[in-house]
């Protein structure tokens, strides 16, 4: 029997998880294993993310003027922007509030020895706290060309929508920018396509590089810090995400996190948001039969603002951080953690490692343990991947909910389980 992509990516990840591991406890000092094979996975991983990379600067941007110009209205524009981004916000919310209430009652890091920081574990504070404000002012860019250069998403989104909202205002005189736009999405559509045949063995190759590098020491003597994080995500992957959806739309949780699966998978291996977001497009599109104009628009969006995820990392790795060395936080005072991170959040960007800069800006700010820091970042790897799909199954669960309260949401396609790869509803 043929095995379907998601199948082929869950083996690359597991083959190159236990070849990597092999290859640090027990062909540890041969050359041509942790050197040369590592090296090569190293860079062969390496490729195939920056492959992925070089398609999110122009998805998004092409995918969101091709969506806002499939709506009916600009009003239609500001009912969906507002649908999604207040989902996006109160998943957060209730995502913090979670993260800090069980863990002020398991309360990780208590009796922990995390003994000296790292090295580089200061240099990471060097990052200010980030002003709200500042990052609303940052929205416009006063150099587009640096914007898109930078990858800076919440710039590229702003461009995106007065181009559209533009173009939908000079009517069926713009009409052939409209098909052009149309037409770049679908050949956007289709690069992914080909890129995303390559992934088990972009997959299997990560994985060999972290399996040959992670320092079981490290992560063992912190195992109830991470357990209690990466517990807390795969609840709202695998429970949270899909009864709230089951709730809304009728599709069965089982149905859920079956179209999910590949997403998770690509995830956990890349820990990139943004690199996930032609994966999480093409799954709401292909597999649920959400259109194309509001995974389009939802999707990035998601990717930049949506960090439920990042959310309950940064709040357990708070607490853990202050009992770590004894520091006894009042409820006030978590009330004021809970609250910054909240905001934080939406700072982590869709990268590998984000949310560890801010871990550190915290730490800082509250006058923590700095010493902290270097054990957070030990397990970074393994919370931030389990982050990252929690992002990302997030951004499905949302604009699938939106999607259904819209009427843009094909219910049969999507309520078949069997019915993973048939594309359908063009439009809005």
């Amino acid at each position: 029997m043929k095995k379907s992509l998601s199948h082929k990516i869950f083996i690359g990840l597991v083959s190159g998880l236990i070849l990597g591991s092999i290859i640090q406890y027990m062909l540890a000092g041969i050359p041509i294993f942790d050197e040369y094979l590592v090296g090569t996975a190293s860079a062969v991983g390496t490729m195939f993310v920056s492959l992925i990379k070089l398609m999110v600067v122009p998805l998004v941007f092409v995918s969101i003027v091709a969506g806002i110009c499939e709506l009916d209205s600009t009003s239609q524009l500001g009912r969906l922007g507002g649908k999604i981004s207040g989902l996006y916000f109160a998943n957060t919310v209730l995502a913090v509030v979670v993260a800090m209430v069980i863990a002020y009652i398991l309360q990780p890091g208590s009796g922990a020895n995390l003994g000296e920081a790292g090295a580089g574990a200061s240099a990471l504070t060097e990052q200010g706290l980030p002003n709200v404000g500042q990052m609303i002012v940052n929205i416009i860019p006063d150099n587009p060309i640096a914007a898109f250069a930078s990858g800076d998403m919440l710039q590229i989104i702003f461009m995106a929508i007065v181009v559209a909202i533009a173009i939908k205002s000079l009517g069926d005189y713009a009409k052939p920018a409209q098909s052009g736009f149309a037409m770049a999405n679908d050949i956007m559509m289709r690069l992914i396509t080909m890129v995303m045949n390559l992934a088990p063995y972009g997959v299997f190759a990560l994985m060999i590089n972290l399996g040959a590098t992670l320092e079981m020491d490290s992560i063992i003597s912190v195992a109830g810090y991470v357990a209690i994080v990466v517990s807390i995500l795969f609840a709202w992957i695998l429970i949270v995400y899909p009864l709230a959806v089951w709730m809304f739309t009728g599709i069965k949780p089982s149905v859920f996190r079956a179209k999910t699966r590949e997403q998770v998978l690509f995830s956990l291996s890349t820990a990139s948001s943004n690199a996930t977001i032609p994966v999480t497009t093409r799954t709401l599109v292909e597999k649920f039969g959400v259109s194309k104009a509001l995974a389009g628009f939802g999707v990035p969006l998601g990717a930049t603002i949506n960090m439920s995820g990042a959310a309950i990392y940064i709040a357990v790795a708070a607490v853990f951080a202050t009992n770590a060395y004894g520091v006894t936080l009042s409820p006030a005072e978590l009330i004021t953690i809970g609250a910054t991170v909240c905001f934080m959040s939406v700072g982590v960007g869709g990268v590998p490692g984000g949310a560890v800069v801010m871990i550190a800006v915290l730490i800082q700010q509250f006058g923590l343990p700095i010493e902290a820091l270097a054990i957070v970042a030990a397990v970074d790897r393994i919370n931030d991947m389990v982050c990252t799909s929690a992002n990302v199954v997030g951004d499905a669960a949302v604009v699938t909910i939106v999607a259904g309260s819209e009427g843009e949401l094909d219910h049969d396609h999507a309520k078949d389980i069997n019915a993973t790869s048939k594309p359908v509803q063009e439009t809005a």
